[in-house]
């Protein structure tokens, strides 16, 4: 049964926010929700003070491995107006390093102090029925140490934040929770798909079913799930898999008043992505209008989490209105989770060209067709049969749009699809254009095969022919490294490129191989979960840690780029390396670490 929810608290939802006449957002003021009120003055004084703190921070300090975040993350331990007064004022001499240090321990808690250390209740140190499939004896040691790291990443938000809202930026949850790890001190929206997949590998099902809960809340309380448990993060979300969630919770458990606890919650997120502002419509060749999905926040200011580099990045633009527009692309690219990466990017050596808003992105779509087709499985269990049938329509509906207008049958992939910057449409119609699609090659771009795992006695997403075309295209397509796949094909040092490997994107492509019905996938898929837990293994091994992400051309790397320092933890990372060996097993004799022989064959596939 489902804790107790929290009473509403106050916080401030969203200073400035856009609302969408389709391609061209104005700035107006968001009217105030259910969940604001009285509260909200408090709330954005801390945010403004914080903001402020991080400004004086970075001139104290300077730009030298400096993280914005920090500063925005820091709870309030004395009067807001005492704190604020206590600032320099414009044009005021910057605070030394050691005034600003003895600033923020007089007036603030250090950053995470708001979220205590709990022990799951449901954490065993070998639980039953763990991998049975890894025999080897050092892949099950390391098994069962990053099986312990949960404890590690286990937290519950503290009491004080409820009662005090006008002090945290942390939003209080109902249940206890599952952080990434190290800048990454609260929850996550898409982090938690393999935090959930990893906890079912652990027998941990209270626990994974707490992180849904909260999530679940988060909809009650915005109506959408925040990129995370922030409340700088309430103008944007972040990749859908809150219904992928609670499919594998409840397959794990047979538990069908968890399904009845969430389900209203799933129509209510589904809803959001289906509003004005992320669906678009297109007109294919033969006159068939498609509605699809974008990512697109509600802000245009700088990321309160990042708002120092955000402004650094805009300081060459002079108009405020073009400021505003740049701003809310950063911000819609980070509803992505790809933030950031040239996909998004019309010159990619230039992040003030990001132009996510005017772009159809295959890998959203994928998740928003998994989801109708969870809520209609969702809606047969619990007896809601005409709900059912209009989402397995949507979902048809959907599938059909996905390949008219992002299948490239030329590449044999399916290609983000970059809409007109002018607002060029008949009637908010788009037409469809073949130059239109981003021929540029991504790991995304093979994301639909991940549905080929999930297709419920229907047909599959794509049949085994057009799979094994898929497949023959990403071995050739040069995604395919020694240590993984990349993310992209060009390094930009941003993260969300190459040579950068993220642990969603071998378990999405792998998990797709696997069910696409030849031997020859089934290989690959194997190949590439083996590379992926051996270069965990072995950069585990050298540094005591497992890694954000990694480089994929050397095993046992870990990866760099983008706009804060490399992190460990790490929630999806623990949770696909356990589902691999859960999925794949380790045979006894099968080496663990990085192997030179083992390294070739990628490469190799990729060039017969």
């Amino acid at each position: 049964m489902a804790a107790e929810l929290p009473h509403p608290h106050r916080v401030l939802l969203v200073l400035v926010v856009l609302l969408p006449p389709l391609l061209r957002p104005r700035a107006v003021a968001m009217a105030p929700t259910p969940a604001a009120g009285s509260g909200d003055e408090g709330a954005g004084a801390l945010l403004a003070l914080l903001l402020r703190v991080q400004s004086e921070a970075l001139r104290a300090l300077g730009p030298d491995g400096f993280d914005p975040k920090l500063y925005v993350d820091l709870p309030l331990a004395a009067d807001e107006r005492a704190a604020a007064a206590a600032l320099p004022g414009q044009g005021q001499a910057p605070l030394s390093r050691a005034e600003l240090e003895s600033y923020l321990a007089r007036y603030f808690g250090s950053a995470g102090s708001d979220l205590v250390a709990a022990d799951p209740p449901d954490f065993e140190a070998h639980p039953r029925g763990f991998l049975p499939r890894v025999e080897s004896p050092e892949a099950r040691a390391w098994a069962l140490e990053v099986h312990a790291l949960w404890k590690d990443l286990a937290r519950r938000v503290a009491p004080g934040v409820e009662d005090r809202p006008d002090r945290h930026t942390l939003l209080p949850l109902p249940g206890g929770v599952v952080v990434p790890g190290s800048r990454f001190r609260e929850v996550y929206y898409w982090d938690s798909y393999w935090v959930v997949r990893g906890l079912m590998v652990s027998k941990m099902y209270d626990t994974a079913k707490h992180v849904v809960l909260n999530l679940v809340y988060l909809v009650e309380k915005y109506g959408f799930v925040l990129n995370g448990a922030r409340s700088y993060y309430t103008n944007r979300s972040e990749p859908p898999l809150l219904s992928s969630m609670v499919l594998e919770v409840y397959r794990a458990t047979g538990d069908v008043e968890f399904v009845k606890r969430a389900f209203q919650f799933l129509l209510k997120e589904h809803s959001f992505w289906m509003s004005e502002i992320h669906n678009v419509a297109i007109r294919d060749n033969h006159g068939q209008v498609h509605n699809l999905s974008r990512y697109q926040a509600r802000w245009n200011k700088p990321r309160p989490e990042s708002a120092t580099i955000d402004e650094e990045l805009a300081s060459s633009i002079d108009s405020i209105a073009d400021k505003e527009k740049l701003y809310h692309q950063i911000a819609s690219t980070a509803e992505s989770g790809w933030d950031f990466s040239s996909r998004w990017m019309r010159n990619s050596t230039d992040m003030t060209t990001l132009a996510t808003i005017y772009i159809i992105p295959v890998d959203l779509n994928t998740f928003i067709f998994k989801m109708e087709q969870d809520i209609a499985a969702f809606a047969k269990i619990i007896g809601e049969n005409a709900i059912s049938e209009k989402f397995l329509d949507a979902s048809k509906a959907r599938h059909i749009a996905i390949d008219s207008i992002l299948w490239n049958s030329e590449m044999e992939q399916w290609l983000d699809y970059w809409l007109p910057t002018d607002g060029d449409s008949q009637q908010g119609v788009y037409q469809w254009k073949s130059d239109s699609q981003n021929r540029k090659i991504f790991a995304s771009n093979f994301f639909p095969l991940w549905l080929n795992a999930y297709h419920s006695g229907s047909a599959k997403f794509a049949d085994t022919a057009k799979s094994e075309r898929v497949m023959a295209s990403l071995q050739k397509s040069g995604l395919l490294c020694a240590a993984g796949i990349a993310t992209s094909l060009t390094n930009t040092s941003q993260q969300w490129d190459f040579p950068n490997g993220w642990a969603p994107v071998q378990h999405l492509i792998a998990e797709g191989l696997l069910h696409s019905g030849s031997e020859e996938a089934v290989k690959l898929a194997e190949d590439i979960a083996t590379r992926w837990v051996r270069t965990n293994y072995a950069a585990y091994k050298a540094t005591g840690a497992m890694h954000e992400k990694y480089d994929v051309e050397a095993c046992g790397k870990s990866g760099g780029g983008g706009e804060y320092k490399p992190q460990t933890g790490f929630g999806w990372s623990n949770g696909v390396v356990l589902s691999f060996l859960e999925e794949f097993g380790w045979p006894k004799h099968k080496e663990i670490g990085c192997s030179r022989q083992g390294e070739v064959g990628l490469a190799e596939a990729q060039s017969g």
